[in-house]
Parts: C-alpha cells; sequence; structure tokens
C-alpha cells in the first residue's frame, strides 16, 4: 500500500470512505478542503483508497490536519499511524493541531500530540432573536477580517478567508468605529448549518454575532464550543443549539498555539480550527 497526495478526481472516493466510517457525504466540506489543502492517502492493491487525512497550512507558523479515515476492514493495521506520520514530516517545523475525537485520540498521543482542551459540538434550531449589533460583510472588509483573524489566531490565514468568503453563506462584522473588531461566517452543511469562525472583542459581542446568524439560518445550526467557554455554552443551551459529541483539541510539540486566544470562540469547523 502506497501513499500518495489527494487531487480533486479523489473526491469520490474520500466520501465512500466516510460513509464507510459513518460520517455521512460531506462534498462541500470536503471539496473545500481538497482545494485549499494538501490531502494524502494510501490506496490498495487495488487502487481503492483506503486511508486519508488532509494538512492545511496557515502560513509558515501553524497548520490543521484533519479527515483522517480508515476503512473500517483495515482499521487497527498500523495505517492511520503510518499516513499521520507521514503528514507530520511533511508539515516540517510548523505547529501541528487538531481535533480529536476520543477514538482517534490514543492514535495521536502516540505520535506526540498532547491535549490542550475540549469542547462540545453544539446543535439545534437557535431561538433566540437576533442582536442586530452586527452587519453584513463588505468585500471592501476582508482585509481588515485578515488582519484581526492573523492578529488573533497568530497566523496567516488569508487565503482560507478568501475562499471562505465564496464559501460562506454570510459573513458579519462589528466595527467598533474604530474599525472591524470582531467578526463570524456561516456555512451550509448537509443536514445543518455551521456557524463558524467566531472572533469577537468579547463574550456579549460573541453572541451577538451568533445570533445574528444563527436567527437566520432557517435550520438546525452547529457550532463547535471549547469548555473554557462555558457562559457561551449555557447561552446556546438556553436558546435550543444544545451540546453533543465530545472531542479534544491536541496540539503536536511542547508549545502553546500563537496568538490571543481570548478572542478565539469557534472555528471554521473542527477541521481547521
Amino acid at each position: 500500500m502506497v501513499i500518495r497526495e489527494l487531487t480533486s478526481g479523489d473526491l469520490d472516493g474520500c466520501l465512500r470512505l466516510a460513509e464507510d466510517r459513518g460520517w455521512g457525504r460531506e462534498e462541500r466540506k470536503w471539496r473545500f478542503l481538497l482545494e485549499g489543502g494538501e490531502g494524502y492517502g494510501i490506496v490498495d492493491g487495488a487502487g481503492d483508497l483506503v486511508a486519508t487525512a488532509i494538512l492545511t497550512r496557515y502560513g509558515g507558523r501553524t497548520a490543521a490536519v484533519s479527515m483522517v479515515l480508515v476503512a473500517s476492514r483495515l482499521a487497527r493495521r498500523g495505517l492511520g499511524t503510518r499516513l499521520i506520520a507521514h503528514v507530520l514530516d511533511r508539515a516540517g517545523g510548523l505547529t501541528v493541531f487538531l481535533n480529536a475525537t476520543a477514538q482517534g485520540r490514543p492514535l495521536y498521543e502516540k505520535l506526540g500530540f498532547r491535549v490542550t482542551g475540549g469542547a462540545s459540538m453544539h446543535v439545534g434550531v437557535f431561538t433566540g432573536p437576533p442582536s442586530g449589533v452586527s452587519r453584513a460583510a463588505r468585500p471592501e472588509d476582508l482585509k481588515a477580517i485578515a488582519d484581526l483573524d492573523a492578529e488573533v489566531v497568530g497566523a496567516n490565514r488569508s487565503d482560507l478567508l478568501r475562499r471562505y468568503a465564496g464559501f460562506a453563506e454570510e459573513i458579519r462584522v462589528i466595527d467598533d468605529g474604530r474599525g472591524v473588531s470582531g467578526y463570524a461566517g456561516m456555512w451550509r452543511n448537509v443536514t445543518n448549518t455551521v456557524v463558524g469562525p467566531v472572533i469577537a472583542a468579547g463574550p456579549e459581542d460573541a453572541r451577538a454575532l451568533i445570533a445574528d446568524l444563527a436567527a437566520r439560518a432557517g435550520r438546525p445550526v452547529r457550532l463547535e464550543v471549547e469548555d473554557r467557554r462555558p457562559e457561551l455554552a449555557a447561552w446556546l443551551d438556553g436558546h435550543g443549539v444544545t451540546a453533543g459529541m465530545r472531542t479534544s483539541d491536541m496540539v503536536a510539540g511542547s508549545g502553546p498555539l500563537p496568538g490571543d486566544r481570548s478572542r478565539f470562540f469557534a472555528p471554521v469547523m473542527s477541521a481547521l480550527g
């Protein structure tokens, strides 16, 4: 079995593998990740894709690992370990992070990842009113959004945000009179609309951004909320968006993620941070 780079032509194979592991056919998500990241896969002797992982670089500082899957018929045979080791080698000296399920966590720990926090996936129909505090983002806001994002996450994600502007259903900003102090977006997945990223000056602004998006979604919304945000989790629970599956945020190496995480309230998606 060989490791090779994935292309857009592998999308159907990725979707079949995701279905095999009960993930569903998230075609828009896979396409977005493959177009913006480096996909790697293991192919068996028959040419079938049996394992996947995607590495998304943010400038020269950090990188996210996502979509780590191994075919159920080949589980626990070392394919995941081999593929993630390859991805880490390709990442070079970047600080690599990921979001792990309980099943995947032991594999990542074996490869040097450490848990930096926990998170819960909140899903449901938002029952609160919009705040009216934010406004729709305009094309001329993109540079200010990218500058704010880089300050908060500690890495240049301008390429990601340019693509996200066309991928998202809506992006909203809070302008404090001196410029963009917060922004959030939402994008349509198969059965729900994901609200993220959410970057704001404080919890009140984060709730305002979420409310203005979630109230307009017209369907269930989904947000990943870290354990260090209990006030946000309780607010969502009280407005119909309740906690479900738990995951762990993990980082390879000894250092923390860069940036000002006090203003980081939700990721673009669990795959990207």
